[in-house]
């Protein structure tokens, strides 16, 4: 009996490790080669979005251009990772797209200065569930086109 539960167990861990890899893939968890950021429609309105539709946020407690989600924090808020320069998709203005490094080495991208993220429970193009969380001392916001926080929602 102990050999089918210790079965199970292993089991159970490995399906929760591949889903929440699939989600973080998903989400941005890997690199790619020219970020591309684009501009979708929303509830909220027009949103930044990557290039599967995925929802990107900014968040208040950033200094600039400069990260203050790690750990923990970036283990619920992936940044929006590049290997090369972000491109502009559809709606978005080239000249607000750049790159701020980050502790590990990696560059994430930024808009009108402001470091972008997911949120992990965003899965599906135009789902917006992480709007106005308050977590790790500041609220997240979707972006407009203009790189304004949407304060709505």
């Amino acid at each position: 009996m102990k050999r089918w539960i210790k079965l199970l167990t292993t089991f159970a861990a490995t399906a929760v490790i591949a889903s929440m890899a699939a989600t973080l893939a998903l989400a941005g968890g890997t690199e790619t080669a020219g970020a591309r950021v684009a501009v979708a429609k929303s509830p909220l309105g027009r949103i930044l979005v990557d290039s599967k539709g995925i929802t990107l946020y900014d968040f208040v407690q950033d200094k600039g251009t400069t990260s203050t989600c790690y750990g923990a924090c970036a283990a619920l808020w992936p940044p929006l990772i590049t290997k090369g320069k972000p491109i502009a998709g559809r709606g978005v203005r080239a000249s607000l797209l750049g790159t701020t490094r980050r502790k590990d080495g990696k560059l994430e991208v930024t808009y009108k200065g402001r470091p972008l993220y997911y949120f992990v429970t965003d899965r599906k193009p135009g789902q917006t569930t992480g709007q106005g969380v308050d977590q790790f001392g500041a609220p997240w916001w979707v972006l407009s086109a203009a790189g304004k926080e949407i304060h709505r929602g």
